[in-house]
C-alpha cells in the first residue's frame, strides 16, 4: 500500500503548492509511481501551476458524484498522474468534500506515493485533506505568523488522526530576524524534512511564458536541489531528529488551547 500525504500550511503564501508539484516530480525522478490531488477545490492553485485547469472531468466532478476517479486522473508532467481540480464557482459549491477520503483510500493500492495540496488553513476543505490521508508534512515560512499557523495545522492534523512526520522550512532569506531550523524544530515537535532557500528560479518558473515546476526548468538550481533532497527523505532516506524535553511557551499555549495529544 502507498503513502498518503498532505502537503499543508496554516496560511497562504509559504509555497505549498509550488512544492507539492516539484516535490511529486522529484518522486517521479527517482521511480516512484506518484499521484498529485489538488484538493485545493475552491481554488485550484496545482491545477493552474501544471496547466491542467480546464481538464473535462476533475475532482469537482467526482466529489459532486458524476464522475469515477479513475476518469479524473491525467498525465502530468515527467510521469507523475495528477487529479486536478476545476475553476467553475458551480460545481465547487456542490462538491461534498467528505467523500475525498473514500476517494484517496481507493487508490492507495496504485500508487507510491499520493500527495495532496491542501488548501490553506483550517476551513472545511482544508480539513477534509487533513483527514483524508495518514500523515501530514507541514510547509512553512521562518516566521512567527507563519509558524503559528503551522502549528495550529498540525494539532488539528491529530486530532484527525492524521499523522503529521515533518516540516519544511521554504524561502529561506538567512536575513536577521528569521527563525533558525532548531528553533521551529523545537516548536512543532518535528523533524525537519529540509530547508529551501530563497530562489529567483523559483518566480521565473512561474512567471516565464514556458512555466513549468522549476525542478524542470533548473535542476541545478538551489531550491531544485534542497527538493531533490526531501524527496529522497520522503522516499527513505535518513532525517535528522532532534528530541527536545520542553517546548517553548508558544508551543505549550497552542497544546492546552487545542488539546495536544
Amino acid at each position: 500500500m502507498g503513502r498518503s500525504i498532505t502537503i499543508a500550511s496554516g496560511k497562504g503564501g509559504v509555497g505549498k503548492t509550488t512544492l507539492t508539484a516539484n516535490i511529486g516530480i522529484a518522486l517521479a525522478n527517482s521511480g516512484h509511481h506518484v499521484l498529485l490531488v489538488d484538493a485545493d477545490v475552491a481554488m485550484a492553485n496545482l491545477s493552474l501551476l501544471l496547466k491542467m485547469q480546464n481538464s473535462p472531468i476533475t475532482l469537482h466532478e467526482v466529489l459532486i458524484g458524476e464522475a469515477a476517479i479513475d476518469d479524473a486522473i491525467y498525465s502530468g508532467p515527467k510521469g507523475v498522474d495528477l487529479v486536478p481540480s476545476g475553476l467553475s464557482l458551480e460545481s465547487y459549491r456542490k462538491v461534498d468534500s467528505e467523500r475525498l477520503k473514500s476517494v484517496i483510500g481507493s487508490l492507495e493500492d496504485h500508487y507510491d506515493f499520493i500527495l495532496l495540496d491542501a488548501p490553506a488553513g483550517i476551513e472545511r476543505t482544508a480539513l477534509s485533506s487533513l483527514g483524508a490521508v495518514k500523515q501530514v508534512l507541514i510547509v512553512t515560512v521562518p516566521d512567527q505568523p507563519s509558524l503559528a499557523d503551522a502549528l495550529k495545522t498540525k494539532m488539528v492534523a491529530q486530532r484527525l488522526n492524521a499523522k503529521p512526520f515533518g516540516f519544511i522550512l521554504n524561502m529561506v532569506r538567512n536575513e536577521p530576524g528569521e527563525l533558525k531550523k532548531d528553533e521551529v524544530m523545537k516548536m512543532l515537535e518535528l523533524p525537519c524534512y529540509g530547508i529551501v532557500p530563497y530562489d529567483n528560479e523559483v518566480r521565473k518558473s512561474i512567471l516565464s511564458k514556458d512555466a513549468k515546476p522549476f525542478i524542470m526548468r533548473k535542476p541545478d538550481s538551489p531550491a531544485s536541489k534542497a527538493v531533490i533532497d526531501i524527496a529522497a527523505k520522503i522516499g527513505g532516506a535518513k532525517v535528522e531528529i532532534k528530541e527536545e524535553k520542553k517546548g517553548s511557551f508558544l508551543g505549550r499555549f497552542f497544546a492546552n488551547l487545542f488539546g495536544k495529544k
